[in-house]
């Protein structure tokens, strides 16, 4: 029996991959490769010494995706496919509602016809928008401001009904909150397609002289240095995270939501000091004004994973930052 790993061969999806196959979990990736590289999948072979199958399909072409089902013996789902760029969504809000909708309705048609009821699906903690309050619990309100928020919450609603339509299915909804760093080993890290959206990967591109100086949005905020304060996890924590839901989800039936987080927050300046120390590099950066829908303190209640999973974060922010200078020194042009 097999684990099929929709968008396995991107960031959080890859290291996922890494840790399902080192727990002795087959593995089989479908990834379009739209935002991914082949070569991801030569390393995670590379790192965990063992094969497993990989199909270049985008999801919404059903037909190619049926074909995977048919010919492996699969058992439950791991599902990350979709877009996940919040400033696009807002630019092109039909690609993404088409997208991340209509692949994952595709994906849970196929699992009903051939009775593959047993799914773990990445959302995100942008389903919350602005909370009223931290640490973030998973029973505070579902606003999202933004079409990428909606689409993962439009997913997590046509999950529920699926499972009040047929009580066998087993899903676990993970919301997760800022992930970074890579793998120790240095082979897979986060490579973002032309100036990063997220932290990191902008600190370590100025860092290592690819871009000038780091962009800091505000530093009028209510904390401790002005800076906006957010959960960064790191991306093996999060892979062994989705293990776990996945152990659970295998053994039962219904439908549970957890956030996987630190439940500690870090402001853009203690990360950008971080990774100073790491990289014995000194980071330029420029203050600019605020961007909207940013909130100021952003960070996870984790203790429901740790109860029900068994799971919860364990590496800090220093080894953070270590394992993405790491990356970066090793791939300063990412995987090209």
């Amino acid at each position: 029996m097999s684990i099929l790993v929709t968008g396995g061969v991107g960031y959080i999806g890859s290291h996922t991959c890494v840790e399902l196959l080192n727990c002795g979990y087959e593995v089989i990736i479908v990834d379009s490769l739209l935002n991914s590289k082949l070569e991801v999948v030569k390393r995670v072979k590379e790192i965990t010494g063992k094969d497993f199958r990989f199909y270049q399909i985008d999801l919404l072409n059903k037909i190619e995706l049926e074909q995977v089902f048919s010919e492996n013996n699969i058992e439950a789902v791991v599902h990350f496919a979709g877009l996940k760029a919040v400033g696009e969504s807002v630019l092109n809000p039909i690609h993404y509602y088409d997208s991340n909708i209509n692949t994952t309705i595709n994906l849970c048609e196929l699992m009903q016809k051939y009775k593959v009821n047993k799914m773990v699906f990445s959302s995100s903690a942008t389903v919350y928008g602005t909370p009223h309050k931290v640490p973030i619990k998973e029973d505070f309100p579902l606003i999202p401001t933004n079409p990428y928020g909606q689409t993962k919450l439009v997913i997590e609603n046509l999950l529920y009904d699926l499972y009040v339509s047929d009580n066998k299915w087993g899903i676990s909804i993970l919301r997760y909150f800022n992930p970074i760093g890579a793998h120790r080993s240095g082979k897979i890290g986060e490579d973002p397609k032309g100036t990063p959206n997220n932290l990191m990967p902008f600190l370590t591109q100025v860092a290592i002289g690819k871009l000038p100086k780091l962009q800091v949005f505000g530093n009028n905020y209510p904390t401790i240095d002005g800076t906006g304060v957010r959960d960064y996890i790191h991306v093996v924590d999060l892979a062994l995270g989705h293990v776990k839901a996945l152990q659970k989800t295998l053994s039962s039936t219904g439908i549970a939501v957890y956030n996987l987080g630190t439940g500690n927050g870090y402001s853009v300046i203690q990360v950008k000091e971080a990774l100073e120390r790491v990289s014995k590099v000194k980071i330029p950066y420029e203050i600019l004004n605020r961007r909207p829908g940013d909130v100021a303190i952003c960070y996870a209640d984790a203790t429901k994973a740790k109860n029900e999973l068994g799971w919860e974060a364990k590496k800090g922010l220093e080894q953070m930052c270590q394992d993405a200078w790491k990356w970066q020194e090793n791939n300063p042009n990412g995987y090209h």
